[in-house]
């Protein structure tokens, strides 16, 4: 069929045509946005979830509805290799330049472009072509400790907000990559503003240890944030993600051929929108059947295994492969860190920092003490493909 028409959207954050399966996770933050609004209080949100499973695209989803709900956003990618501070400085900046063009929000404004410019100056920000324009204000947001200054400037932001109707969402992908530093300073600053009252919420996405690593962080964390769980999708959810978009281009889809792309991805949104992309364009005609599976699923597994994996192995040193090519050869996972260590025939203890490092990459969490698990769907399936021996064991 033809692919300029093809409805399916595989690639990083890429919105889906059919956000199938998550409506719940939508409409609590949407109420959470509006009942802030009304000076009410609402939980922030952690999206907790293995790679692939779209939490990106929720965050976007929540963006999206932020705004139409008249938030100022604040879009952040943490990496692994910059500081919170750095990535903060531009967007607060950003949100107090607009907050400024509404007269009745000017004064709490100057006074938090004052915090922000002492905030900079505290922490050696590198502003470029972000400097504030002003004298910074003595004795605020100008201590030095990641985890008052981030209180108080983002109090002043809040004011600002709140003078000028307005609300600020701030948005923040790959949680885990953050310090326990900066987590935690994150958490005791949206803690003091639902106490004040204020239009803050913060919408964050991670890796499924980020829960325990927030209440390692600060213990009221859990009081503060809903967790939900971003999962493969319901049976029912997946061959809708799959069907409605065909339909809407006026094409059908066969049953046997959605409930066997369903099987083949388990649900994952990530890979449905991969052999959803496939199976079109391997279809000559409407309705798509059965027969151009086949061809689908080889072109699907060529590029998830070109980029999706390969992407991730590439990060790992030479021993860190051994590590994880140990856990595949055990099945499907999760694993016991001892029987990891009984494969590579090394002694458990030995391997700690191995461990460590390869889950501060973001390859694998512990799902439970003493437990690994990878944080990529299907990676030992890929891993067996390319790194394993047929045979072997």
């Amino acid at each position: 069929m033809d692919p300029v028409r093809n409805p399916f959207a595989p690639g990083a954050g890429s919105q889906p045509p059919e956000l199938a399966g998550r409506e719940e996770i939508i409409t609590t933050a949407d109420t959470a946005l509006q009942r802030v609004l009304l000076g009410r209080p609402a939980q922030s949100q952690m999206l907790l979830g293995l790679r692939g499973v779209g939490k990106t695209v929720l965050l976007n989803k929540i963006e999206q509805i932020a705004e139409e709900r008249g938030y100022l956003t604040s879009f952040i990618e943490a990496p692994e290799d910059r500081k919170l501070v750095d990535l903060l400085y531009p967007k607060i900046h950003q949100v107090l330049r607009k907050l400024s063009l509404v007269e009745a929000a000017r004064t709490s404004t100057h006074n938090a472009l004052r915090a922000l410019r002492s905030f900079a100056s505290a922490f050696k920000i590198s502003v470029g072509d972000f400097e504030v324009s002003v004298d910074p204000e003595p004795g605020v947001a100008d201590s030095g400790n990641l985890e008052y200054d981030i209180t108080e400037l983002f109090l002043k932001v809040g004011e600002a907000a709140k003078a000028a109707s307005r609300g600020w969402a701030l948005l923040i992908d790959e949680v885990q990559y953050l310090s326990p530093d900066e987590l935690g300073a994150l958490i005791v600053a949206i803690h003091r503003i639902n106490q004040k009252g204020l239009p803050v919420l913060l919408f964050g996405a991670g890796l499924p240890a980020i829960a325990a690593l927030s209440g390692d962080a600060k213990s009221y964390a859990e009081r503060l944030f809903v967790f939900p769980k971003i999962d493969a999708l319901p049976n029912a959810a997946a061959a809708n993600a799959i069907r409605q978009p065909i339909e809407e281009e006026g094409e059908t889809i066969k049953p046997d051929v959605l409930d066997t792309i369903v099987a083949l991805t388990r649900g994952y949104p990530y890979f449905l929108q991969e052999w959803g992309y496939q199976v079109w364009n391997a279809s000559p005609e409407s309705p798509i059947a059965i027969t151009c599976v086949e061809a689908a699923e080889k072109e699907a597994l060529r590029r998830l295994d070109e980029g999706f994996f390969k992407v991730r192995i590439d990060r790992l040193t030479p021993k860190e492969k051994e590590y994880v090519i140990a856990m595949a050869r055990l099945g499907p996972g999760p694993y016991r860190s001892s029987d990891v260590a009984e494969v590579l025939g090394e002694k458990l203890t030995t391997l700690g920092p191995r461990r460590a490092q390869i889950i501060a990459k973001g390859m694998i969490y512990s799902p439970a003490h003493g437990d690994i698990a990878f944080t990529v769907p299907m990676f030992d399936e890929y891993l067996k493909r390319h790194w394993i021996p047929v045979g072997s064991n």
